[in-house]
């Protein structure tokens, strides 16, 4: 059975939480990333209006696409892409930036390509070893 985390708006921010309570709980911080990303859909639009837009814009945590390397790109496109991966506090502090209601399942992925650098990104709790650098 699928472990979903799901919160909809309006949800107020939760108040006084312990560290423990914030990411050690059964949310493993995702409603914490997306509460930030709420925040940040009023304190900066600009963003907000680029993540609703389809934009992997850069966040705190892996995920976005705007900071590749275009040395590295260049030679990446005359070979096989390889795969971007992005971790779910990403994908759930976007959701917010978003405005979106928050709906990560812990146990799946979800692939999102960014509609400015064409990337796409698969979201998912772990990254694979590769990707922990």
């Amino acid at each position: 059975m699928p472990r979903i985390i799901h919160c909809s708006e309006p949800r107020p921010k939760r108040q006084m939480l312990s560290w423990d309570e914030t990411w050690m709980g059964p949310d493993q911080g995702l409603i914490a990333c997306w509460e930030r990303g709420r925040e940040m859909r009023i304190t900066e639009p600009e963003l907000a209006s680029q993540a609703e837009q389809g934009e992997l814009i850069t966040l705190p945590w892996k995920g976005g696409t705007e900071n590749i390397d275009q040395d590295k790109e260049k030679i990446k496109k005359t070979q096989k892409p390889q795969k971007r991966f992005g971790t779910l506090n990403y994908l759930a502090m976007w959701q917010g930036l978003r405005g979106e209601d928050l709906s990560v399942d812990l146990d799946g992925e979800q692939v999102i390509a960014c509609t400015k650098t064409k990337r796409t990104v698969i979201f998912r709790l772990t990254l694979p070893p590769n990707m922990l650098k």
